[in-house]
């Protein structure tokens, strides 16, 4: 196959392009990153480093906003199957550009999902969010349950680019995954997320801001729990699913922080903060669909999965 991911130079993409690269199902990956400025990009520079010395490796700077520029691609190269990852990224950060998420988020998931379309790419993978959930009671989150409560911009792009995608499922055939994913965290994880910032401020003794009283919690998944699961949906053809990728084990903000001052020997210095709009108290998902469908089975436990992320974060950091 050959495969097209965007955002591949990102977090989550940067480990399914190394995934794809040494999986014998794939004879090409197409890499497409815009390498913006919501974080540095040398940050992305650096994860993708690794993959430019494959043959079987392309990498495209462009933008998925730009129809015309993201067709010459499609025009380009033959494309079996998209893992559409970019995406404007984080709860807050939408509450003060809802515009931009709009545009990255709907609009530059309507132009893949057309091109799709227009070139008979087969299979096309979204990366949703635990977001859509909104401020649901009702725990742990189904891919059944209702979703028209989001309470961020973001989270409403998102589930706005689950209905395009469904649409286009429905409509046109399109063979369609969307895979909500929950906290997801491990080496080369984002700057603006809680476990790489805390480890960051804490390492170098500076105070950390807490919103709320640290009761918050969050089903953090790892990043190689993640990567499995996107793998176990190579050889799949879903018409139409929604699936919940979690580790179905919330962990409390104030927990979180006990396991990064145990792994680097230091004690945090916290600045208690009022809650934040758009933040939810819980996410935790049911992973009961996942199993089911992808012989999903998430296995490394928090504890685990902080410890080598903050050993990767002393030794591999910029």
């Amino acid at each position: 196959m050959d495969i097209l991911i965007t955002g591949g130079a990102g977090f989550i993409g940067s480990h399914l392009c190394e995934s794809l690269i040494n999986s014998d199902l794939v004879s090409k990956v197409i890499c497409i990153d815009d390498f913006n400025d919501f974080y540095d990009p040398k940050v992305k520079e650096k994860n993708i480093k690794a993959c430019l010395s494959s043959k079987k490796f392309r990498l495209y700077k462009a933008d998925i906003t730009s129809l015309a520029d993201i067709e010459r691609i499609f025009k380009n190269e033959k494309i079996d199957k998209i893992f559409h990852l970019a995406a404007r990224a984080g709860v807050r950060a939408s509450l003060q550009n809802p515009m931009l998420y709009e545009e990255v988020n709907v609009k530059g998931t309507i132009n893949l999902l057309s091109l799709a379309l227009k070139y008979g790419v087969k299979n096309f993978t979204f990366a949703s969010s635990s977001s859509v959930y909104g401020a649901n009671k009702k725990m742990p989150f189904s891919e059944d349950d209702n979703v028209d409560n989001p309470i961020s911009p973001y989270a409403i792009t998102k589930r706005s680019a689950e209905l395009m995608c469904k649409i286009y499922s429905r409509m046109y055939g399109l063979n369609v995954t969307c895979f909500r994913f929950f906290t997801v965290y491990g080496p080369r994880g984002r700057p603006d997320m809680a476990p790489y910032k805390f480890t960051k401020l804490i390492s170098e003794g500076k105070p950390i801001d807490i919103y709320g009283d640290g009761s918050s919690k969050r089903d953090y998944t790892y990043i190689s729990d993640i990567i499995e699961a996107l793998m176990k949906s190579l050889e799949k053809d879903f018409r139409f699913e929604i699936i919940n990728l979690g580790n179905s084990k919330p962990v409390e903000l104030r927990r979180l922080i006990a396991l990064i001052e145990k792994n680097l020997g230091r004690k945090a210095r916290i600045n208690k903060m009022k809650k934040q709009p758009g933040e939810v108290d819980v996410t935790y998902a049911d992973i009961t669909k996942a199993k089911k469908l992808l012989g999903y089975k998430p296995k490394t436990r928090i504890e685990e999965g902080i410890a080598k992320f903050v050993e990767w974060f002393k030794h591999q950091r910029l």
